[in-house]
């Protein structure tokens, strides 16, 4: 029977072993038989597992279990044993906080993503693209070989959709990503040393190219195919090219889009029983909010590179506003109204903090939309181009209460506050 001193020993030791990093863990176990039983307890390598890998069961980088956290986090550290470590858990953090926000928003576009590739395919992947991937980009692969690329409209990436022009984008597969690179290189006649490898793409011909010379992550701009012109989609400041704290413009481009639906400034949008992932922002200060008589309108707009001609100074920009009645209904003059229909629209739109058009007309988009307390926001996307950023849109709706055949009383004004039409430090 062990002793008071001996028990109150061995819970110091636990104490301690639980204090110390994986490295720590497994070099103590080289002390003797009674230290490689204890930093042998399944209970510290759940905690590394949980701290290093964000694993709350113990399972292998395929997601097979393990049988138990010990042999779980080995498994890792072998199947990563070309990578830094700190590297491995960065992108593996990535893919965690992508699929944790996708399995409780957007089950679909989860199930479209494909296990990870293996060494031997990234190889082949190489050998074929004449390139050498950047250990980032490798890892993301490692993780996830890209997803099912379809006509539906479920694209990791997701984009927009303004007067027919439908943007979704899809991380393509290193099948994909070979093929596809090639046609692009074929179609725009990049020379046989060309460190361009196209990594993402919507139907649409908007295509995403990761340099692997520098590690930036570009778009394709309206000039591409005749010119070749690209733009970088992450600030050049944050790449890295040494050291644990490598990243390439592909990681940061990803860990951002993680950021951005984590925090609800972009979500998925339903139109017309349609899901897919929506750019157009949905918190301030890139989106703004104005509620007039009870009518709220929201408003956003992105970049739209893919239209934009940079040489000629064409910044293309599509704007998305959105509408609605409060459940309270609409009060004008001390009266309240459960309808209300839009007749006109006013436009400022400027270039920097110049005046270039005041735009008034009826409708929008052809459309003269009734508003019933509570009912679903009704939304409508169109178009500007400006010479230079950053600009502005702002303006104002005029609604008649109750119907535009029945009006109930005199017409008044919705404000649509002030909205940014401006070069964005990451482009989707």
């Amino acid at each position: 029977m062990q002793g008071i001193d001996e028990v109150l020993g061995e819970f110091a030791i636990h104490i301690i072993i639980s204090k110390l990093d994986p490295s720590d863990t497994a070099r103590i176990a080289c002390v003797n038989k009674m230290f490689k039983s204890w930093a042998s307890e399944d209970c510290f390598w759940s905690l590394h597992c949980a701290s290093d890998l964000f694993l709350s069961s113990p399972v292998d980088p395929l997601g097979n279990p393990a049988p138990s956290f010990k042999a779980a986090y080995q498994l890792w550290r072998e199947t990563f044993s070309l990578y830094p470590w700190a590297l491995v858990k960065r992108v593996k953090m990535c893919w965690d906080k992508l699929k944790s926000w996708l399995g409780s928003n957007f089950p679909e576009v989860l199930a479209t993503l494909h296990r990870g590739a293996t060494e031997e395919e990234l190889n082949e992947a190489e050998k074929r693209l004449k390139v050498k991937l950047p250990l980032p980009t490798r890892l993301i692969y490692r993780m996830h070989n890209g997803q099912e690329f379809s006509d539906k409209l479920l694209g990791l990436i997701g984009g927009y959709c303004v007067y027919g022009h439908l943007v979704n984008v899809h991380m393509l597969t290193l099948r994909q990503v070979v093929r596809v690179t090639r046609q692009v290189a074929r179609d725009l006649d990049f020379s046989s040393t060309s460190k361009y490898v196209t990594i993402a793409a919507s139907h649409m011909g908007k295509v995403f190219f990761l340099n692997c010379s520098n590690m930036q992550f570009h778009v394709g701009t309206a000039n591409l195919s005749k010119q070749e012109e690209m733009m970088p989609c992450v600030p050049t400041s944050l790449l890295k090219s040494s050291g644990d704290q490598q990243c390439d413009g592909l990681l940061l481009w990803l860990e951002e889009h993680g950021r951005r639906l984590e925090s609800g400034m972009i979500t998925v949008r339903e139109e017309e029983n349609v899901k897919s992932i929506c750019q157009f922002p949905e918190k301030p200060p890139l989106c703004t909010t104005a509620v007039t008589n009870g009518v709220q309108v929201r408003a956003s707009a992105v970049l739209v590179p893919e239209q934009s001609d940079f040489q000629n100074s064409s910044f293309a920009f599509a704007y998305s506003i959105r509408m609605s009645l409060l459940p309270e209904g609409c009060t004008v003059h001390g009266m309240t109204f459960q309808s209300c229909q839009l007749y006109w629209r006013h436009w400022i739109i400027r270039e920097n903090e110049t005046i270039k058009h005041d735009v008034d007309g009826e409708a929008v988009i052809g459309k003269y939309p009734l508003l019933l307390p509570g009912e679903k926001e009704f939304v409508y996307q169109s178009c500007t181009t400006q010479p230079s950023t950053p600009g502005s849109i702002e303006g104002s709706f005029t609604f008649v209460p109750g119907r535009l055949a029945e009006p109930k009383g005199d017409p008044f004004e919705v404000q649509v506050a002030r909205f940014p039409l401006e070069m964005p430090e990451y482009i989707y």
